[in-house]
């Protein structure tokens, strides 16, 4: 019988826009009361991006992070807080020059990256390992700068979700974890339907399975109009689940969600019609080996 499922909710995320949906979260009272919201429509984790409150755009200002970690260790003390540490890693080449950084890199040192993470001490943090084309951008996470932030997310207790966008993401996590950079067997998360990353397909998702250690954790997750169907796919394939506004904006086709809580819960009504049940967030700590409260 396959274990009660693990649904991480992702509210709000770095590229959504308000522009493209009015209900997505910006302010930290609304990623807050987003979260909390996610959870009691089934969410046992939640992942946290955080935006400047006054433009929209994504930010990494550390006291908007803590207003929302605060609130949601008050509030909400059982749910899992899953911060990122994916900004900070865009590189934009000038058309001259490309050696010479344009408008949009936003790359930073990696103990810049994770300063949230030793100051909150997070349940736990994305370690994004994908260094990849990204429109007319380019990502990058070199196996050096990932060691530097991995000590850190170790120093401050918490367990990175290893966020991988094609196959080699998950060649260097093993190779991390052999060294011991990483502790195994792993958290995983694949990512999948992003554009120049590993394309949403049941072959894709079961090669992904396959590259990682049987006794691992494993998520997978869907952008855009394969969010859903990637729900069911990766339950099918005995996975744990993702779903909310930083995925897609839709809760059917040309219809947008009102909210992160209505998308948790189609995908809790597309586990158990498949015959499954989501896991309560003391039952997803006891799975990820993570303390038992955040009180």
């Amino acid at each position: 019988m396959q274990q009660p499922t693990i649904l991480t909710c992702a509210v709000t995320g770095n590229l959504t826009t308000p522009d493209q949906t009015a209900y997505l979260p910006v302010t930290t009272e609304q990623i807050s009361t987003a979260c909390i919201e996610a959870h009691d429509a089934g969410a046992a984790a939640v992942h946290i991006h955080v935006r400047d409150p006054k433009t929209g755009k994504p930010s990494m200002d550390l006291g908007l992070y803590s207003e929302v970690v605060q609130t949601l260790r008050r509030e909400r003390p059982e749910l899992i807080i899953n911060l990122t540490t994916g900004p900070g890693g865009r590189y934009v080449p000038s058309e001259d020059d490309p050696k010479i950084y344009a408008p949009g890199t936003t790359l930073l040192a990696p103990e810049q990256r994770v300063e949230h993470i030793a100051a909150l001490k997070p349940d736990i943090c994305s370690l994004d390992l994908n260094t990849m084309n990204s429109g007319n951008q380019v990502v990058m996470n070199t196996p050096a700068n990932v060691r530097r932030m991995a000590q850190i997310i170790r120093a401050a207790g918490a367990v990175p979700e290893l966020e991988c966008f094609d196959t080699g993401d998950l060649v260097l996590a093993q190779h991390l974890i052999e060294d011991g950079t990483l502790q195994g067997p792993g958290v995983y998360t694949f990512v999948m339907g992003v554009r120049y990353a590993m394309p949403f397909s049941t072959q894709a998702m079961q090669l992904a399975r396959s590259l990682i250690s049987d006794q691992a954790q494993w998520s997978a997750f869907a952008v855009g109009r394969h969010a859903f169907q990637a729900v069911a796919q990766a339950y099918l394939l005995g996975g744990n689940v993702r779903i909310g506004l930083e995925d897609t904006i839709y809760i059917d086709r040309g219809e947008l969600a009102k909210s992160n809580a209505e998308l948790v819960s189609k995908a809790r009504r597309i586990v158990q019609d498949l015959g499954g049940t989501l896991a309560t967030s003391a039952e997803a700590r006891a799975r990820w080996g993570l303390r038992a409260t955040n009180a």
